[in-house]
């Protein structure tokens, strides 16, 4: 109801032509089909942060040159698309200069050790939030000494309803370009650089939420069988082509750190049912094939896959160590287009109720020995658990410092599946599922305290 009542806020404003009133802080003021006011609250300018968007954000503009602010005429127009000049700023925009890259077992920007630390939130950019909520979100996770923050970069719809990037209508999916899609996205890459943060997008789900690979399968083929995903030709030149959207749009933007094919891919997914021929190979192959098409419209950015880091040892004595979810680690890793490692990590979950403090601190150990075997960085990008979290998670951050691990992003599990910082927001608290770390909380503490270890080890 909230969100109804600030859409109609919204278009009521936008209604009312006579009346001009400065974009607020944090708000957009120009971009690529972009025709709102291009005038920002006092205390603030127009700063450019991509050709897509630019924020009013605070300070004074300079008096230099500036990059223009292109924008098109209403979509009911036919005219070609003008240019104008804008507010004249060049002040540079916060932080995101130079591109993210590896060296060795380590990330490195602008030939300095960059140290992935922070946390997971996959709802910023998909609950209808204003860009001052998505500031505050950003800026409590900054305050815990936070560098990077994981997110989702997809929302699979077959009737418009909230956010969403991509919608279905039988077999033809489209991009959603406009305010709830795209362009809130905009946002959220605007939201994270004015905190200094960088982003890691992952670009589908395995999982039923937010639509993910088997609204994919079920669209083009009918079918319910979810390892068609990594298989059916259709099926990869329909998510190629939506990769080449959401990708080549960012592609110039340093606040982004890397893409992920997916979160969590495996040969099952939120139902059960697949054809019962997946193995390590098929998403081996299918990771290899799109991770490189990634770096043939993309050479800015790293590339990770974004699974849980099972391994295929079958006679292993725990299931994620099996390969019977189609992943195997020290494979994936070995992809030459893929630049870093990530794991998940939720004993509970898989099996290890009561002894996941010595499971996870194996579990980080042995994944810190694949990257120093293959050479390259990993990170622990998901873990949780939902009782005597402090004690767990402080003898799994001794356990990232002293192996080494190259860096980490705490998450809280929704379903299972999904977890992020929380932040108290206006509007309400975003989605707590137990997992969730809020400002001021011994937890939040916690995080901030490693995150000066580690970047103190570098």
């Amino acid at each position: 109801m909230a969100r109804k009542l600030a859409y109609g806020l919204i278009s009521l404003a936008l209604s009312l032509t006579s009346v001009k009133a400065a974009v607020p802080l944090y708000g957009q003021c120009g971009g690529i089909n972009y025709s709102g006011d291009t005038s920002c609250a006092s205390g603030s300018y127009c700063s450019y942060q991509n050709d897509w968007y630019s924020q009013c954000i605070p300070g004074v503009a300079s008096t230099t040159s500036s990059s223009p602010t292109t924008t098109s005429k209403p979509a009911s127009s036919t005219s070609k698309t003008t240019t104008s000049t804008g507010p004249t700023s060049t002040a540079p925009a916060p932080a995101s200069t130079g591109f993210v890259k590896v060296s060795g077992q380590k990330f490195v920007l602008n030939g300095a050790t960059y140290t992935v630390v922070g946390a997971n939130s996959y709802w910023v950019g998909l609950m209808g939030l204003s860009t001052a909520s998505m500031n505050q979100a950003f800026s409590d996770i900054a305050k815990t000494g936070a560098t990077t923050v994981r997110t989702w970069g997809f929302n699979e719809v077959t009737s418009a309803n909230g956010d969403y990037y991509q919608i279905w209508n039988g077999k033809t999916p489209s991009i959603n370009t406009g305010a709830t899609g795209l362009a809130n996205f905009d946002n959220v890459v605007a939201a994270a650089k004015a905190n200094g943060i960088r982003l890691i997008v992952a670009l589908t789900n395995n999982w039923s939420d937010y639509g993910g690979m088997d609204v994919y399968v079920k669209q083009l083929l009918g079918s319910s069988n979810h390892d068609l995903f990594y298989t059916d030709s259709t099926v990869k030149a329909a998510y190629k082509n939506y990769v080449k959207a959401f990708v080549s749009r960012y592609a110039n933007e340093p606040t982004i750190m890397a893409w992920e094919l997916a979160n969590e891919p495996r040969c099952k997914g939120s139902t059960g049912t697949w054809t019962g021929t997946c193995t390590t190979t098929t998403i081996t192959n299918w990771a290899t094939e799109m991770s490189a098409y990634i770096k043939s419209i993309d050479s800015n950015h790293l590339v990770a896959i974004g699974d849980e880091g099972f391994y295929n040892q079958p006679s292993a004595p725990t299931y994620p160590y099996q390969g019977s979810e189609g992943v195997d680690f020290d494979a994936n890793l070995a992809i030459s287009s893929i630049d870093f490692g990530t794991f998940h990590s939720y004993p509970t979950s898989w099996g290890q109720s009561g002894n996941e403090q010595a499971w996870g601190t194996q579990w980080i150990a042995d994944h810190h020995t694949s990257g120093v075997k293959a050479g390259k960085p990993v990170i622990l990008e998901e873990f949780g658990v939902t009782t005597n979290q402090a004690t767990i998670y402080a003898a799994w951050y001794n356990e990232i410092i002293s192996s080494g691990l190259t860096g980490d992003l705490i998450w809280r599990v929704v379903f299972l599946y999904s977890m992020q910082a929380g932040s108290h927001l206006s509007t309400g608290d975003t989605p707590n599922d137990g997992y969730a770390v809020y400002p001021g909380t011994d937890l939040y503490t916690l995080m901030t305290s490693h995150a000066a270890a580690i970047k103190a080890r570098g």
